[in-house]
C-alpha cells in the first residue's frame, strides 16, 4: 500500500490523474490511498442532477465519473481516494462501501464522535446530519474516486446545493463538537488513514 499526502489540490489534475492510473492497469502495481483537500469545487456524479445545484456563484461545477450525486469539496474538508486492485482482493462494491463507512464511523468515534449509517443514503452521519460522503467508480478492476469527511471547514456552499441529491439535507463537521480545533486536519487524517488500512487488511504502508 502507498499513501500519498497531497496537500491542497485542484480537482482536475487530480481527477485526471486517478484515471489515468485505472486506465492504464498495471497487476503488480500496489494499492494507493491518496489524501488531501481541495479548493472549492462541486462536482456531480454520473447520476446527478443540475436541479440539485441551486446556486453554483463563483465555485466551478465539474461533471465526473464516479456514483451518485452533486457534492461540495473545499478546504477543511477531508478527502481520501482510494486506488485499489479490487479485482485481486477479491471486493465487491458493497464490500469497499461498508468498509469505508466503517472507517469513517471508527475514525469520528476515536474523536468521541457517535456516527451511524443510512442503508438507502451511502455516507455517515451524526445527528441527522451528513458530516462524511463517498462515491466510487470501478474500471478494469480498480476503484477510484473515494470519500469525503468534513472536519473543520466553510459548510455554507453547501447551502446552494442539495447534498447527494436530498432536499434541505443538514451538513455538519468535527469541529463543531470538539473543543480544541489545533491541527485538528492533519490529526483526522491520520487517524482515518489507520482505519482505513485495518478494514482494507493492511498493516504497514509504504
Amino acid at each position: 500500500m502507498v499513501v500519498r499526502r497531497l496537500g491542497l489540490q485542484d480537482y482536475d489534475p487530480i481527477w485526471h490523474a486517478m484515471r489515468y492510473l485505472v486506465e492504464n492497469p498495471k497487476e503488480k502495481r500496489n494499492d494507493e490511498i491518496w489524501l488531501l483537500s481541495h479548493k472549492p469545487v462541486f462536482t456531480q456524479g454520473q447520476a446527478g442532477k443540475d436541479e440539485h445545484i441551486l446556486n453554483s456563484g463563483n465555485i466551478p461545477v465539474v461533471h465526473i465519473d464516479r456514483g451518485g450525486q452533486v457534492t461540495y469539496h473545499g478546504p477543511g474538508q477531508l478527502v481520501a481516494y482510494l486506488l485499489i486492485n479490487v479485482r485481486r482482493r477479491k471486493l465487491g462494491v458493497r464490500n469497499l462501501v461498508d468498509l469505508i463507512e466503517t472507517a469513517m464511523t471508527s475514525t469520528l468515534a476515536q474523536f468521541g464522535l457517535s456516527a451511524e449509517t443510512r442503508p438507502k443514503a451511502p455516507g455517515v452521519y451524526v445527528s441527522n446530519a451528513k458530516i462524511g460522503a463517498l462515491g466510487l467508480r470501478i474500471k478494469n478492476g480498480w476503484s477510484y474516486h473515494g470519500l469525503s469527511l468534513n472536519v473543520n471547514m466553510d459548510l455554507s456552499p453547501f447551502h446552494d446545493i442539495n447534498p447527494c441529491g436530498f432536499k434541505n439535507l443538514a451538513v455538519t463537521q468535527l469541529s463543531n463538537f470538539i473543543e480544541s480545533e489545533e491541527l485538528l486536519l492533519q490529526k483526522v487524517s491520520k487517524v482515518l488513514c489507520n482505519k482505513l488500512l485495518l478494514e482494507l487488511g493492511y498493516k504497514e504502508y509504504y
